[in-house]
């Protein structure tokens, strides 16, 4: 198996579990799912009792349930929400795109990638720059789990059908590691 990590922050944000496709040869996407995920259930240790750790049923919220995207659950990232105000404005994000550009160009470059990827990287960014920003309204953003605000911001839109949600990452921005 494959994990994909950020090159800035090093938050594992994909695995080639996900069907991953490169589009404008700069930028991957993968379809993803939404489900109900109860309230803390990744944190109830089998074995554990409840009362014993300082748990109460009443304060558990047991029924309360949101809806998830598998790839932000699976690899604890955070959604900058537009109601919570977390989401950057759009001059915000391109600001951050624009930092986040150099960052994975010089990166890059410290890790000794062959030309012809660097200039791949060059050539697609802004093309792809300009179709997310156009875009933008539409996404949810989410951030690694260590919130470094100069990482990758992960995108999800949905397709056409208006069901099926997508994410969309940089991959010039990613390093793979082998588990």
């Amino acid at each position: 198996m494959i994990i994909y990590t950020d090159i800035i922050s090093g938050d594992e944000v994909l695995a080639d579990t996900y069907n991953i496709k490169t589009v404008d040869g700069v930028l991957y996407e993968c379809d993803c799912r939404k489900y109900l995920k109860k309230a803390n259930e990744d944190f109830e240790l089998e074995g554990a009792n409840p009362s014993a750790e300082g748990g109460d049923d009443d304060a558990g919220g047991e029924g309360e349930a949101v809806m998830v995207h598998d790839i932000e659950d699976q690899f604890r990232m955070n959604w900058l929400k537009t109601e919570e105000g977390l989401k950057p404005s759009k001059d915000a994000f391109k600001s951050h795109l624009k930092t986040y550009m150099k960052k994975v160009l010089t990166k890059l470059t410290e890790k000794g990638a062959p030309q012809e990827t660097i200039d791949e990287f060059k050539k697609g960014a802004p093309a792809a720059v300009k179709k997310i920003l156009a875009n933008y309204d539409n996404y949810d953003v989410l951030m690694g789990q260590s919130m470094d605000g100069d990482a990758m911001h992960i995108l999800i839109d949905f397709r056409e059908d208006g069901v099926t949600p997508y994410a969309t990452l940089w991959k010039h921005g990613l390093e793979e590691m082998k588990v």
